[in-house]
């Protein structure tokens, strides 16, 4: 017998309001729906009347856990348009804090998973190491939340040498822990055998759906920003993509424990080959009139920020495209054949943040003015029915 489930928008399993609609047909789940517009604050509007300084605080403001992300997201179009190269210095600090934001939000994640699985204790570990990683963001910004380090140019704030062995000596402690989690989430048999086989995503659905970040690579699929279209330092330094062909939540798991051991060989990169100099130059504050795309690798997948300039101090149009949204059409796939008690788990492999993805679902009708509410099916048909005949570039981005 078919019937219908709720989840949400308020929900004990859910931190942020999203309103999920569950078809099950027993316990399998045969179609899943998702429903946007709980927690949309407006950012992108609100960014039209600030100035270009300004927005660098406000676009960190759309996430709590990846706040450095979208400010260098953004911060990295507004120099494009700016036309400036910020100091060498600069980009690696910036970086640096770029990668131990990805490795707190990986341990955070980890957590998080070893939780919904009911594995507390692990969950207890990786959250104390974490904290590590948060001291040393505290001690090279001064906050432990919003980092503040960006500026148009460079950063705000150098390091000392007693800070850059700080940094490096917490290093080896937080690998001698990273390698013991990779081994129990490889290997521990309760935990793999909750995590296994759950989620499902194959390579092809991952390629189809436009999956990104961790979900991506963890289905097989090698795409990393970093990697593909190098920014920053990226394109100088050695690291690899990691990916898992498990095709499940196991899988995505194993990912993001091999990015953490990847960021910390890239940390240690940064600091020993850092270089002398500033770490910010001065910028005009109003950029000639255009448009400039940024792409950034935050630890949930691809960032996307557009900007436009109409030759003020203020952008004429800033439009974000967070990880998370990308991510909600395969969501959607892998729930599927699921069970109805793996919905937290499938929901939280994605690391989703709502108030990044969110997004006004209202269609607006250009003959007759007409609003009309919408799910996110209806938003992604429409899509498909859009982009189904047009010629994709390579580098082309699917709109969710």
């Amino acid at each position: 017998m078919k019937y219908s489930v709720p989840i949400g928008p308020q929900h004990p399993a859910l931190k942020e309001p999203i309103s999920l609609r569950m078809t099950l047909d027993g316990e399998v789940i045969q179609d899943a729906d998702i429903r946007l517009g709980y927690n949309h604050r407006g950012v992108e509007k609100v960014a039209e009347g600030k100035t270009y300084l300004q927005n660098i605080y406000l676009t960190e403001r759309i996430c709590g856990i990846c706040s450095h992300s979208h400010s260098t997201c953004f911060v990295q179009g507004v120099e494009k348009l700016l036309e400036v190269e910020p100091p060498r210095r600069g980009v690696f600090i910036r970086y640096l804090v770029s990668e131990l934001e990805r490795v707190h939000s990986h341990l955070l994640w980890l957590g998080v998973a070893a939780h919904e699985a009911g594995f507390d204790s692990l969950f207890m570990y990786v959250w104390r190491d974490r904290e590590l990683i948060m001291d040393l963001l505290e001690m090279i910004s001064g906050n432990r939340v919003h980092y503040a380090i960006n500026t148009l140019g460079g950063v705000r704030r150098d390091l000392d040498e007693g800070q850059v062995k700080k940094i490096l000596d917490s290093l080896a402690l937080l690998r001698k822990q990273s390698e013991y989690y990779l081994n129990i989430g490889a290997h521990e048999p309760s935990f793999v055998g909750r995590l296994a086989g759950v989620g499902l995503l194959t390579k092809e659905q991952a390629v189809d759906l436009c999956a990104v970040g961790p979900t991506a690579r963890a289905s097989d699929v090698p795409i990393d920003v970093r990697k593909d279209d190098p920014y920053g330092m990226y394109g100088e330094t050695p690291f690899e993509v990691c990916t898992a062909d498990t095709c499940d939540v196991l899988g995505r798991t194993v990912v993001r424990i091999k990015e953490v051991l990847v960021s910390y060989d890239i940390i240690e990169h940064l600091m020993r080959n850092l270089p002398a100099g500033p770490v910010a130059i001065r910028t005009p504050r109003r950029p000639k009139p255009g448009e400039a795309v940024a792409r950034y690798e935050a630890p949930r997948g691809e960032n996307i920020h557009y900007i436009k300039s109409n030759g003020t101090d203020k952008p004429e149009r800033l439009k974000v495209r967070a990880p998370t949204l990308g991510n909600y059409a395969a969501t959607v796939e892998m729930l599927k054949s699921g069970f109805l008690a793996d919905i937290p788990l499938i929901f939280a492999a994605i690391d989703p943040c709502i108030c990044c993805a969110e997004r006004t679902a209202t269609l607006v009708d250009a003959r007759t003015g007409e609003e009309k509410t919408v799910n996110f099916s209806t938003l992604r048909a429409l899509a498909r029915e859009r982009w189904k005949n047009a010629p994709l570039k390579k580098d082309a981005v699917w709109p969710f």
